[in-house]
C-alpha cells in the first residue's frame, strides 16, 4: 500500500509548525532522503486567533481554517494534522467540510496516556485559557477516567503571559521559567503528570524538566502522523 501524504494545518503560531514538522523527521525510520515521508505544510498565520474567539471577544476562525483544510486536500494531502490544542474546539465542524481524515490530537493523547500511564488519576494542564474554558481536555481524559486540574486563575493569567508574551513572540526562556513555575503549582495539587497543553508549551517544557512525567501531545500527534502515513494505523 503506497505511503499517505501528511498535510500540516499550520501558522498556529509558526514556531510550532517548525517543531511538528522537525518531530515527524525524527519519528519516520529513515536511512536516507528517499525514506522520509511526503509532507504539504500550509503555514498559514492569518487564522484569527482561538482563544478570544472561545472567549467570546474574537473573529471565528472556522471559515480560515476550513479554507485552510481545503487547500491541503486539493493539494493532495490525504490526511491533516493541527497543531495548536485549542483548534481542536473546531475539530467538529473542521472535520465536516473536507473529505480527508483529521487526526484529532487530544484523543491521541488520552488515549496514549491509558496505554502509558494506566494508573495516573490527576493530570495538570498547561494550556491557554480558551483550551481551559472549552473543555476538551476535560472531555477527552474523563473517556480514561483521568481528572484534569487546571491552575488557579491568577496563575492562569501567568500562563497565558507566558505563552502570548514570551514563548510567541520568541522569548523561549522567559516563557519557560514562568510554565516550569505553574507547573510547580500543579504538581502541589497532587497531579501525577504535567500535559503540554499547548504547542508553545510543548516548545519549552520536555519530559525529564519535572519530578513527574511530562505529556507533550504534539509529540504523540508526530509519531502517529508518522504511523499513519505508513499506514501502520
Amino acid at each position: 500500500m503506497a505511503e499517505k501524504i501528511i498535510g500540516i494545518l499550520g501558522g498556529l503560531g509558526p514556531e510550532a509548525t517548525v517543531d511538528l514538522f522537525h518531530r515527524i523527521i525524527r519519528a519516520t525510520p529513515a536511512e536516507k532522503d528517499q525514506d522520509h515521508l511526503r509532507i504539504i505544510i500550509y503555514n498559514n498565520p492569518k487564522i484569527p486567533d482561538r482563544t478570544a474567539a472561545i472567549l467570546g471577544y474574537g473573529e471565528n476562525p472556522l471559515p480560515e481554517l476550513i479554507r485552510t483544510a481545503k487547500v491541503l486536500e486539493r493539494a493532495g494531502a490525504d490526511f491533516i494534522i493541527i497543531p495548536c490544542n485549542t483548534a481542536h474546539y473546531f475539530y467538529d465542524e473542521l472535520r465536516k467540510h473536507v473529505n480527508i481524515p483529521i487526526l484529532h490530537m487530544i484523543d491521541l493523547c488520552a488515549e496514549w496516556v491509558r496505554r502509558n500511564f494506566p494508573n495516573i488519576k490527576r493530570a495538570g494542564l498547561l494550556a491557554t485559557i480558551g483550551t481551559v474554558k472549552s473543555g476538551i481536555y476535560h472531555k477527552s481524559f474523563k473517556g480514561i477516567g483521568v481528572e484534569i486540574i487546571t491552575p488557579e486563575e491568577n496563575s492562569q493569567n501567568h500562563v497565558m503571559k507566558a505563552i502570548y508574551e514570551h514563548v510567541k513572540a520568541g522569548d523561549l526562556e522567559g516563557g519557560r521559567k514562568i510554565l516550569l513555575r505553574i507547573a510547580g503549582e500543579l504538581m502541589d495539587m497532587n497531579c501525577d503528570v504535567i500535559i503540554c497543553g499547548c504547542t508553545e508549551v510543548s516548545l519549552v517544557i520536555k519530559n525529564g524538566d519535572l519530578p513527574v512525567p511530562v505529556i507533550d501531545p504534539l509529540q504523540i500527534l508526530a509519531e502517529n502522523a508518522v504511523k499513519k502515513a505508513l499506514n501502520e494505523m
